[in-house]
Formats: structure tokens, C-alpha cells, sequence
């Protein structure tokens, strides 16, 4: 379910992703095929790790990677559920034949 609540999303970011919820900045985002396929693959990583435990790795990494990069923004595009969202984003039909665990490649 994709909603628009700007206050929602941090500053600086257009969307995020909270299971079941896709939450957007701007209503003319829900136009953006690329962002809502990049917070879609977001969702399948939620599932497929049962949600609260991607939570977990999720900060877990962003931590390792903030020691490792020293720096919040190349932490956060360094967490391999990042990685993966971001290289497949253009590729629209990603999710008919990504495998189970697929971020595992991008650690």
C-alpha cells in the first residue's frame, strides 16, 4: 500500500518502506516506477527475513558500516539491502526472478 505522508519520510530521503507501507514525500512520486520498484524490493527483503529480524540486520548493518565508512549517508548506501534496491531498481521485472536472499550478494 503506497501512501503519501511527507512527515513520515526523513528529511533529505523521498521514500521509505514499513511493512505493508510504502510511504512517499510527494503524491506525483507514486509516478516513479524506478523508486516504487526500489521500495518494492524493500518489501520482498522485509518478507522474506519475516520482517522484524530484516529490521534488525538492517540497523545492525548500518552500524558495522557507519564504523567501517565513518559516515551516516556511506553507511547507508553501503547496507546490502541498500545495494541491492539501488543496482536493481531500473530493472522493472527484478522481482519475477530475484532469488530468496538475493542481498546476501551484496555484502
Amino acid at each position: 500500500m503506497i501512501l503519501v505522508l511527507k512527515y513520515i519520510v526523513p528529511k533529505g530521503y523521498v521514500g521509505v518502506t514499513i511493512f505493508p507501507f510504502v510511504f512517499l514525500k510527494y503524491k506525483a512520486l507514486k509516478e516513479d516506477v524506478v523508486l516504487l520498484n526500489h521500495e518494492k524490493i524493500h518489501l520482498k527483503q522485509q518478507l522474506e527475513l519475516l520482517i522484524i529480524p530484516f529490521y534488525l540486520l538492517y540497523l545492525i548493518e548500518f552500524f558495522i558500516r557507519l564504523v567501517q565508512y565513518k559516515n551516516m549517508y556511506a553507511a547507508y548506501k553501503n547496507i546490502s539491502f541498500e545495494r541491492e534496491a539501488y543496482f536493481q531498481e531500473a530493472q522493472l521485472d527484478y522481482l519475477k526472478y530475484r532469488r530468496l536472499y538475493s542481498f546476501l550478494k551484496y555484502l
